[in-house]
């Protein structure tokens, strides 16, 4: 008998782990019945190229105040305004959460990277869209990095100031494919956009949230499925 509590505990490994979510719960089962599940592997060979649409994202972030939460086997930086926002298929979805995996959940042209940041948004409906960015860690501090001058990180009072832009690659070039959430109830249909230039995370940085962030909170590559993956170049090149 398949437990309803939406609550139920998961994790990335055991008897609670990938492979065993869809069986904890009625929740976590309905959103496993999507076909289309995310990750996935993403290969620019095989990839249609768009060049030019109307169907290319369009970021409209601005510098406004975050708080951390740790939840999920991760830390979360959450907004109060959710004054900055993608447009996508001429419909706004306003930023409502910033969080990590180690390692990344997508891999790119046979690579997996050592973090990946996902920029969370959700239109007027409830419908998410999710931004992939990522990393690999640098030893250094990165001067356009989260750690930058401009931006506030006081933690003791859980309160961070920042423009989300500070997570995104120079390169705006992407992958775009429908998915799903990675973590459960893993529900679909949800449009991602994951840049293909690897971005760089200071140590320094994710030294701050080492106890929050669970090593290998990935899940696990799902199957293609024979869904369509479209590559954006970037509009500069």
């Amino acid at each position: 008998m398949v437990k309803r509590n939406m609550d139920v505990p998961w994790s990335y490994s055991g008897a609670n782990g990938p492979e065993y979510w869809h069986t904890l719960c009625d929740w976590y089962a309905e959103g496993a019945t999507f076909r289309y599940q995310s990750p996935i592997h993403l290969r620019h060979d095989a990839a249609s190229q768009i060049v030019h649409s109307s169907e290319a994202i369009s970021f409209h972030y601005q510098t406004e105040r975050f708080t951390e939460k740790e939840f999920k086997n991760t830390i979360h930086f959450i907004p109060f305004e959710c004054d900055s926002y993608v447009t996508f298929n001429n419909v706004d979805y306003a930023l409502t959460d910033i969080h990590y995996h180690l390692p990344s959940e997508h891999w790119i042209d046979g690579q997996q990277q050592s973090v990946e940041i996902h920029l969370v948004h959700m239109d007027k409906e409830g419908n998410n869209l999710v931004v992939g960015v990522l990393c690999e860690i640098a030893p250094e501090i990165l001067a356009e990095g989260p750690l930058r001058q401009s931006a506030v990180w006081d933690l003791d009072r859980h309160l961070e100031v920042f423009d989300p832009s500070v997570f995104l690659p120079k390169t705006r070039s992407h992958f775009h494919y429908v998915g799903s959430l990675t973590t459960p109830p893993t529900k679909g249909p949800i449009n991602w956009f994951v840049f293909d230039e690897i971005a760089q995370l200071s140590r320094a940085f994710l030294s701050q949230f080492q106890e929050e962030i669970l090593q290998g909170n990935n899940r696990p590559l799902q199957e293609l499925r024979g869904r369509d993956v479209y590559y954006f170049p970037d509009r500069t090149e």
